[in-house]
């Protein structure tokens, strides 16, 4: 055959180096991309505050904990049997999220007895609004202690919804058992806190109206059509006329 002697040059598949070449170039960029985001994620880790990650978790455990005392007293408020029912229920997956968050910092090797100035902040708050529906009691108003009571489980469930919706943000940015921790615990809470805020805030709302001695939504929309957003709270609102 033609070209195969000794001495003869040697012929090169230029095709078949071009297919080389461009599945090296492929494999390293894609190893240069898996290289920076390895890099950026650890870059994050470095930047996250550890001591402050730490400070969240105790602070949530304070809510929990303290919200349950909110529950217990703002029951002893209530007037209207809806509202009571839906705290009764509240109280009961209140409880529940305090002993999530105490098998989270189990597992993350935190201990739960451990006392920050943060914590004893939110424990401060937590017996304020206890106290603040305790003197609502004592002044023989009934009506007026519910609404009290409505508006101290709205301030207790906005701490209680960040605590959480940070939490879901930590999960997001960390990797390893602690993301996996971090994730378990919020998936088994989130959809429950986002009702207790939203719902609560809807019944202080209408509670307020009907005390004005105007038509008021009872249940309120929020609860009508089980709002679980900021979105869907809005839009709850915003139909509270049809419903009149």
């Amino acid at each position: 055959m033609p070209g195969v002697g000794p001495g003869s040059p040697r012929t090169v598949s230029l095709s078949g180096n071009r297919h080389v070449c461009r599945a090296a170039r492929a494999a390293f960029q894609g190893s240069r991309v898996r290289r920076v985001a390895q890099r950026n994620q650890f870059a994050e880790r470095d930047e996250m505050n550890d001591e402050q990650v730490t400070e969240l978790l105790y602070q949530a455990l304070e809510t929990e904990q303290g919200g349950i005392k909110v529950y217990q007293t703002a029951l002893r408020c209530t007037v209207n049997a809806d509202l009571k029912e839906e705290w009764s229920q509240y109280l009961e997956e209140t409880t529940n999220h305090e002993r999530i968050m105490l098998d989270l910092l189990d597992e993350l090797g935190l201990d739960p007895a451990v006392e920050t100035p943060g914590r004893q902040v939110v424990r401060h708050k937590g017996q304020s609004l206890v106290k603040a529906m305790e003197l609502a009691l004592d002044g023989g108003k009934p009506e007026a202690a519910q609404l009290v009571a409505a508006e101290c489980v709205v301030e207790a469930e906005t701490k209680d919804h960040q605590n959480w919706e940070l939490i879901g943000l930590l999960a997001e940015k960390l990797t390893g058992q602690e993301a996996k921790a971090l994730k378990a615990a919020h998936a088994q809470v989130e959809e429950q806190e986002d009702e207790h805020l939203y719902h609560t805030m809807g019944w202080s709302r209408e509670l307020w109206i009907e005390s004005l001695g105007m038509p008021a939504v009872l249940p309120p929309p929020e609860e009508e059509k089980s709002v679980k957003t900021a979105i869907g709270a809005a839009r709850a609102k915003l139909a509270r006329d049809k419903m009149l």
